[in-house]
């Protein structure tokens, strides 16, 4: 079997990509560590590499500083030019320029007289030779470096004119160093930059595997398709669950969902504490079923602390930094149903007390007939159907609104059958027509709602000893208003305000224990109202709405 080249180079292309794919980790802290221990592998490289070309480019800076400064000071010795002018140069000079080239570790030294001969050299036989480099600058009365190549192969020198008192050029000094003695000294500081940089690169690494730890913990060694996939199912999870979801972090909002953010009416974007309703502020973890009442909503909420890494685990946390999840149900509609339900149910315990009362008043009926009294039997039948029937027609007239008129009757009833007095003011009127009913602020649900918790809250508390609840229905022009007295102590105005915020309720039965004042306030700010309590000839709470004219 036979391949020709573009099949060989696609087979070894597919086993080179196979074999790295095998071997790159597959968690993201795995991946972004090898990541960084590449990039921080090729830093120490390029690095050490600079700290070459550095060392070496200051070793040649020093070096031309070095035979500048030798040559200098030898040329500024009033000693050589003293020699040079005596015709003793070579004599003179040669052990002078030996100690010091021998004490200063440099090439050589050479003196010269100014058409370039030699008085002195590192070999004595090139004494007396012509000098191989440039003088002109230094004839000129100029110092200078070069590198030139010399007898002693390629060097660093400088070339500085010797000047006797008069100024003149008498002669020349030049100092070198050759290059294979710089490249020396530079490879002499290879070992220590190899190990400074193995060094940073082991500080590195063990830095790095620390990251790599704490990765791996925060990741749960997750793969970064597996934590993509889990965050776009997070996100689509997020959008489309049916409950509100608030994600607290302390003191930031973390996360809020769609459901979230129609619930508790919070704005598009970013979400700041300051934008969450009151009840969410404290940091209050562990809490159940606890119902709050919004302007236009009646949601239950469930608190939970977010239970994730070790560190969030732990008590020591400040509790304003604490986390927590918070769940939201909207229970609005199904607060309708049971308020309608409640209304049911009253109507219900009406024509059961009602039918309760008329079997023993027929029995009182067929007794007196089987009495032969037939005519008090009569009487009596008469006067009870008659005052049923007055009440009944009373409000009827009064009160235009049959839902009204139920429940009054309802609790009137209702009232009766618990032994409390609960009596329907002569000032009590509303409108009969259609077309005024029509323009009361609220609807016949929404009066119902706020008459049937008024009067609920008021039949609880009244005094046991003397339990009466007084009630008054009015409209005009301007306003309705809707008065509820009854014998209770009442509340202070700091109850009162917090009965009106928010109810709590544990119960299946969350239409009472707190939540009938909310909804009631619920329903008056929506529709621009106030509510009041007082306490004058009873407890007394009034429900006044503006009559809103088109």
């Amino acid at each position: 079997m036979t391949f020709d080249r573009d099949e060989a180079e696609v087979l070894v292309g597919r086993s080179w990509r196979g074999l790295v794919s095998r071997s790159w980790p597959r968690s993201l802290a795995g991946q972004a560590i090898a990541l960084q221990v590449i990039v921080i592998a090729v830093i120490v490289m390029i690095g050490s590499a600079l700290a070459l070309v550095d060392a070496r480019q200051d070793g040649d800076e020093a070096a031309r500083q070095q035979v500048v400064s030798i040559a200098t000071a030898l040329a500024d010795a009033p000693s050589t030019a003293s020699a040079i002018q005596s015709g003793r140069a070579t004599e003179i000079l040669q052990p002078v320029t030996e100690a010091v080239r021998t004490n200063t570790d440099i090439a050589f030294i050479t003196i010269m007289s100014p058409d370039a001969i030699r008085f002195t050299h590192t070999d004595p036989r090139q004494i007396g030779g012509k000098y191989l480099g440039t003088i002109a600058p230094a004839l000129r009365g100029e110092t200078f470096t070069e590198v030139y190549t010399g007898t002693l192969g390629p060097s660093i020198r400088a070339v500085v004119p010797v000047l006797d008192p008069d100024g003149d050029v008498v002669g020349l000094v030049s100092a070198g160093i050759t290059q294979q003695t710089l490249a020396q000294r530079w490879r002499e500081q290879i070992p220590a930059i190899v190990v400074v940089g193995l060094g940073a690169l082991a500080v590195s690494l063990l830095g790095v595997w620390a990251i790599r730890r704490r990765l791996l913990r925060q990741t749960h060694g997750l793969a970064p398709d597996e934590l993509r996939v889990m965050y776009e199912h997070h996100d689509a999870i997020l959008h489309s669950v049916s409950e509100g979801l608030v994600v607290l972090d302390g003191d930031r909002v973390a996360i809020v969902n769609d459901e979230a953010r129609r619930l508790l009416g919070l704005p598009p974007g970013t979400i700041s504490p300051s934008d969450l309703p009151a009840f969410l502020h404290d940091h209050d973890p562990g809490v159940r079923d606890e119902v709050h009442v919004t302007d236009d909503r009646v949601l239950v909420v469930n608190r939970s602390t977010v239970r994730g890494s070790d560190a969030d685990r732990s008590d020591d946390r400040p509790t304003s930094k604490r986390s927590e999840v918070v769940t939201i149900r909207d229970r609005t509609e199904l607060q309708g149903a049971l308020g309608e339900l409640s209304s049911l149910q009253v109507l219900t315990d009406s024509l059961r007390a009602q039918a309760h009362e008329a079997a023993n008043k027929l029995h009182a009926v067929i007794t007196m007939v089987e009495m032969g009294r037939p005519e008090d039997a009569v009487t009596f039948a008469t006067e009870e159907l008659a005052l049923s029937q007055r009440l009944v027609d009373r409000l009827s007239a009064d009160v235009g609104e049959p839902a009204l008129v139920a429940l009054l009757l309802g609790k009137t009833a209702q009232a009766d059958e618990r032994g409390i007095a609960l009596t329907v003011t002569e000032d009590t009127h509303l409108p009969t027509t259609s077309a005024a009913t029509a323009h009361l602020p609220l609807s016949a649900q929404e009066i119902v709602t706020v008459l049937g918790n008024l009067v609920d809250n008021a039949m609880d508390a009244c005094d046991r000893d003397d339990p009466w609840v007084e009630v008054t229905v009015t409209s005009d022009d301007d306003e309705l208003v809707i008065r509820v007295a009854d014998s209770g102590a009442g509340m202070d105005a700091d109850a009162f305000e917090r009965a009106m915020q928010r109810g709590y309720s544990t119960k299946s039965d969350v239409n009472h224990h707190g939540l009938g004042l909310a909804l009631v306030a619920q329903v008056v700010k929506r529709h621009g109202g106030t509510l009041t309590a007082d306490v004058t000839y009873g407890s007394v709470v009034t429900v006044t709405v503006p009559v809103v004219t088109s």
